[in-house]
């Protein structure tokens, strides 16, 4: 068991490396959809890729965001709220009308929030979902069809939490492994219509999905006749300095860009910022097939789990 888990690990931590130099970008001009693309992973990708001379169409909510996401060349803002079908019905009209299809949707709006079950009210879970399962399906499902004219992509943003998961994040951790299993399924939904699907994985980067997961918390309390404690204030302190101190998510972006662009796209994309948060993830997608194989009369031996192994591996490089 010692030697498969060293060789699983060194083939999925060298996986990155022997694609890292192959993304590109077409010469093309596509038209892309991104939710989410005020902030963080989402405006990156979108300057990016309006800057490689792509015309995307990034969804936000504010009149604010949607004005300074305007002023970029190449890029033409989109009211989108993915909890609300109207805003989603109305951006496909608005793509539909200016006539350009749609090569690729990028799944990307996405919150943090939750705590532990027996502290946690069931509506704060339940926004979660809203926004990270039911908004990525509802949009998924208005703009796949433009997608599948153009025989383009679809791709995620996931998390390493669709691996990971700890106490009190069971509803963003939960969210992220619904993610991965909606890639699969969407993948083999998609294959015949020649669209490929992927989602990648990013670690900690610099976003602002916690700053907004604490300001969130912090307004229930306020709209609740609670007050701020100073407390309270040091930990969104905190966490800001924490979020800043992150790298900025280009290399998330660069995965993105092979997803969407690159003549064999991967089914998914592990984007972490360091050595411990692969060997973090790694190590827990090991246990879970340990766990998987601890039970029952079809359990596999080490040697056959080698096997297996080096099958995959196999098939994999072929």
């Amino acid at each position: 068991m010692i030697r498969f888990i060293q060789i699983l690990f060194i083939c999925v931590v060298l996986s990155p490396v022997l694609h890292a130099n192959t993304s590109h970008a077409s010469d093309e001009q596509k038209s892309i959809l991104i939710t989410g693309a005020s902030s963080g992973i989402g405006r990156n990708l979108a300057e990016a890729l309006a800057e490689q001379g792509h015309h995307v169409y990034a969804g936000a909510r504010s009149e604010e965001d949607l004005a300074a996401l305007n002023a970029i060349d190449n890029i033409t803002a989109l009211r989108l709220d993915v909890t609300v079908q109207q805003d989603i019905d109305a951006a496909l009209q608005k793509v539909q009308e200016r006539g350009t299809g749609l090569y690729a949707l990028v799944n990307n709006a996405g919150i943090g929030d939750g705590g532990p079950v027996v502290d946690t009210p069931i509506d704060e879970q339940t926004f979660v979902y809203d926004v990270n399962v039911e908004g990525v399906y509802r949009v998924t499902r208005a703009f796949a069809p433009l997608v599948m004219q153009s025989q383009g992509r679809i791709a995620t943003t996931g998390s390493i939490a669709g691996t990971l998961s700890w106490p009190g994040g069971s509803a963003y951790s939960g969210s992220k492994h619904w993610i991965e299993a909606f890639t699969d399924a969407l993948a083999g939904e998609m294959a015949p219509h020649g669209v490929s699907v992927s989602v990648i994985q990013p670690g900690n980067y610099q976003t602002n999905i916690r700053r907004s997961a604490v300001q969130r918390r912090h307004q229930r309390i306020v709209d609740e006749g609670g007050e701020i404690t100073p407390e309270m204030q040091q930990a969104v302190e905190a966490t800001t300095a924490r979020e800043l101190s992150y790298k900025r998510p280009d290399e998330v972006t660069a995965a993105f860009v092979h997803a969407l662009f690159d003549e064999q796209p991967l089914r998914r994309y592990m984007v972490v910022p360091n050595a411990d948060e692969q060997a973090m993830t790694i190590g827990a997608k090991i246990q879970q097939l340990i766990q998987l194989n601890a039970w029952g009369p079809y359990r596999y031996s080490n040697d056959e789990l080698l096997e297996l192994l080096e099958q995959a591996l196999s098939s994999a490089n072929e």
